[in-house]
């Protein structure tokens, strides 16, 4: 046996902590032309939040940015215009991953829920979310969440249904894992505090907690992403180089052993600053005024889509 560069990846990743800036832009460049299975969609631009009314010319616009680099688009909401995500994306040859978003409003949940099921059973729905975090906020006891899960799934057909919380949660709460399709899983070495060397180990434990739990149900990873700015939390810390790195690291994790990542996020978001911090508005590939992060904007991006196979699944 000898070695062979080509078929080796290690188990924290590719080989990244020598290059300079300009190196890990052109392996980021490189990686990204290939496309990846799917990206959080950022609706919001600057100036709104949730709640304020989406319109389709954004909608349409942002997801014509992402729309080359990837075949799967998550949406988190389906009311004040969240409803037209899927839709869009549907019209553009998209698959969708949209979510239903529940807290402590019961009228609110009630025309998330009737949203989501008129869009899966107008055929705009690929995998269905029924809540986001729920759990880990507190929002809904862990019998409130379950009766909207099997709500759902009552009213729906051929569409696989799950809930999208922190892997642990899945552990944790075998009740809720046994009610879903499908695992839908968070996945954050950064927000626990993991250095940038070891994070893709960190992820693949997380997702393997994930699997074991899921007991043979396919798992996703529904987010995952690194910070490009803001302060850093404990060994993690954020910076460009450390957003490059990550998004490498998973990417040619995602297609060397076959695992279905949602990547967060496509657009900074400002007014994320408040919810989680100052890291909170830079996780995207995007930044707020749609430039493409980490590389020399004076670079032909048009050129750059032009190359792109769209091979991935």
């Amino acid at each position: 046996m000898s070695f062979r560069r080509n078929k080796i990846m290690s188990l924290s990743g590719s080989s990244l902590d020598n290059k300079t800036t300009k190196g890990l832009q052109n392996c980021y460049k490189r990686v990204l032309k290939k496309g990846m299975h799917g990206l959080c969609f950022s609706p919001y631009e600057e100036g709104q939040e949730p709640g304020d009314q989406l319109s389709e010319k954004q909608i349409r616009r942002r997801l014509k940015i992402i729309k080359p680099y990837t075949n799967w688009v998550r949406s988190f909401s389906c009311t004040d215009g969240n409803e037209l995500i899927p839709k869009i994306a549907k019209e553009m040859g998209m698959k969708t991953l949209v979510g239903a978003w529940l807290g402590s409003d019961t009228d609110i949940n009630k025309k998330e829920i009737e949203g989501l099921k008129k869009l899966s059973n107008n055929g705009y729905v690929d995998i269905a979310a029924v809540g986001n975090e729920v759990m880990y906020r507190g929002d809904l006891t862990e019998e409130e969440l379950l009766s909207f899960i099997q709500d759902v799934k009552n009213d729906i057909k051929d569409v696989p249904v799950g809930y999208v919380d922190a892997y642990y949660e899945f552990v944790y709460r075998p009740n809720i894992t046994e009610a879903c399709d499908i695992i839908l899983a968070n996945c954050y070495p950064y927000w626990e505090g993991c250095s940038i060397e070891y994070s893709l180990l960190y992820m693949k434990d997380m997702y393997n907690q994930a699997l074991k739990a899921g007991n043979g149900k396919k798992v996703i990873i529904t987010e995952t992403g690194w910070p490009s700015q803001g302060e850093g939390l404990n060994s993690a810390f954020p910076s460009t180089d450390n957003a490059m790195k990550y998004f490498i690291n998973t990417q040619l994790w995602s297609k060397e052993d076959n695992i279905d990542i949602f990547y967060f996020s496509s657009f900074d978001e400002s007014w994320k600053v408040g919810a989680e911090g100052d890291v909170g508005a830079y996780w995207g590939l995007w930044d707020k005024n749609e430039n493409l992060n980490f590389v020399d904007n004076r670079t032909n991006i048009k050129s750059l889509k032009k190359r792109i196979k769209p091979n991935w699944v």
